[in-house]
């Protein structure tokens, strides 16, 4: 796999983290357990324990109930925004690990990819409810299917 495409896809990992900020992590697990990522030996070789999918898997399944709930804050505010980023950041390290690349860019472009998700999706489904008039839960659900989906077809890429 070249350097442009690990480097892409952990963009692109960032930006499923920016719509639901566990699903990343989750699915790398995941990536690693099904041997799609070689995190072992390497100071993210956790994600690849059974304990760590399973925290993971049990925190992301929360959030895409959490995501529903009226009082939770926008992904776009300080706090939930920092935590994208961050997870992101882990997330882009993950594929470059797995890969030989080097990790600080995995680190930076999956973090931004973080931010970009967190906009994008944040924008997104407030012009379609607004606009179009669409029930938030539709949208909401639409894009639970676009982060799980959509990572799902990045991690199993490696």
């Amino acid at each position: 796999m070249t350097l442009t495409v690990v480097l892409a896809l952990a963009f692109l990992i960032g930006c499923v983290c920016g719509l639901r900020s566990m699903t990343g992590p989750a699915l790398v697990c995941w990536g690693a357990h099904f041997g799609w990522l070689q995190l072992d030996g390497s100071k993210l070789g956790f994600l690849h324990n059974n304990i760590s999918l399973a925290v993971f898997t049990l925190l992301a399944l929360g959030e895409l109930v959490a995501d529903k709930l009226p009082f939770i804050p926008s992904r776009i505010t300080p706090g939930p925004l920092v935590v994208r980023f961050l997870f992101g950041a882990v997330c882009g390290v993950a594929f470059c690990v797995s890969s030989g690349a080097a990790w600080l860019l995995g680190a930076i472009l999956g973090g931004i990819g973080a931010v970009a998700g967190a906009y994008a999706g944040y924008h997104l489904r407030y012009r379609l409810t607004t606009a179009s008039g669409l029930p938030d839960i539709v949208v909401a659900l639409v894009e639970d299917v676009v982060a799980i989906g959509g990572g799902l077809l990045i991690v199993s890429r490696f």
